[in-house]
């Protein structure tokens, strides 16, 4: 089986393509990235996968890319909320217009079965908990907003053209090759890079925000599963596992595998920053009976070995 993989340079996209190999899903894994945020080095030595430097805004990288394949996992996004924030149109043209053009070419090339990438950040305001697919989204940023586009097009692709389709609402993501040191990166990198190099951590606001943290490994098997088996749903669906933990109890959870007290930053909070945030899992079990989540504590030991891997 062939199988593209939008962004597989990128954090999730990297991981995603070694778990497609290791888990014999595919014996061609084609990784479709401009490395704008992607990395070569996230796929060095990686057997059975094949880098094409190209946009999925153009036409032609995604007519070289496509013929023959079975499954194309779209993961390239422009990330961030602040990001957003900044330029609001380079969001959308690379979150919305970039999924209209991919889905354009799985109906060009036989209509291979297509997983999406949405994210949390849809439910936005929607104050409610544990977060279910069906309640209102209330986007509070361009950045979420365009991937309730993302997910929206995939599933009207779905209904109009018989499109294979999958679309999973990210929530917070970690583990090695997420990258840190930049204004835009994501709160584990960040606390686990301050943390090593002995810096405090930089907490927006009070620090009682929650998150749902889902390691990259199995959001990674969990995607590779969905390829193997072709599944689809009518709707979205949650991939996270309905865990509530708090930034600062994230900080107490990185002291007890660093083995020492960390210093904390307060900063004011984030614009566009939801305030919490936790996963109803009930649509992702029914799909992936069985699947069970990397504990948080065990990720958050491989995030730090994988960092200290690279000082």
């Amino acid at each position: 089986m062939k199988v593209v993989v939008t962004g597989g340079a990128g954090f999730i996209g990297a991981n995603l393509c070694r778990a497609l190999v290791e888990q014999g899903v595919s014996e061609h894994v084609v990784a479709l990235d401009d490395l704008s945020t992607g990395e070569k080095a996230n796929l060095a030595g990686v057997a059975g996968v094949e880098l094409v430097e190209g946009s999925i805004l153009d036409d032609d990288a995604l007519d070289t890319v496509l013929p023959g394949a079975s499954a194309v996992v779209h993961l390239a996004a422009r990330p961030s909320v602040p990001r957003s924030l900044v330029d609001p149109m380079a969001s959308h043209r690379t979150n919305a217009t970039g999924t209209m053009t991919v889905l354009e070419a799985a109906r060009r090339h036989g209509g291979p079965h297509v997983v999406v990438a949405s994210s949390s950040s849809v439910y936005g305001a929607n104050p409610a908990l544990p977060k279910h697919e069906d309640m209102a989204t209330m986007p509070v940023s361009p950045y979420a907003a365009s991937k309730l586009a993302t997910e929206a097009y995939a599933l009207a692709y779905a209904r109009s053209f018989g499109l294979d389709v999958l679309a999973f609402r990210f929530f917070n993501v970690f583990g090695p090759l997420q990258p840190a040191g930049h204004a835009y990166a994501a709160v584990v990198p960040a606390f686990v890079d301050a943390a090593l190099a002995g810096r405090a951590l930089p907490v927006h606001g009070d620090g009682t925000q929650t998150r749902d943290f889902t390691y990259v490994g199995t959001v990674s098997a969990v995607i590779a599963d969905a390829v193997r088996r072709r599944v689809t749903s009518p709707g979205p669906v949650n991939l996270a596992f309905g865990s509530r933990v708090s930034l600062l109890e994230l900080v107490d959870l990185l002291e007890d595998v660093l083995g020492h007290p960390v210093a904390r930053e307060h900063t004011d909070p984030r614009p566009g920053d939801v305030r919490d945030s936790q996963a109803d899992r009930s649509r992702l079990g029914a799909l992936f009976p069985g699947v069970q989540p990397v504990p948080l504590a065990e990720g958050l030991a491989a995030t730090v070995a994988w960092f200290r891997s690279r000082a």
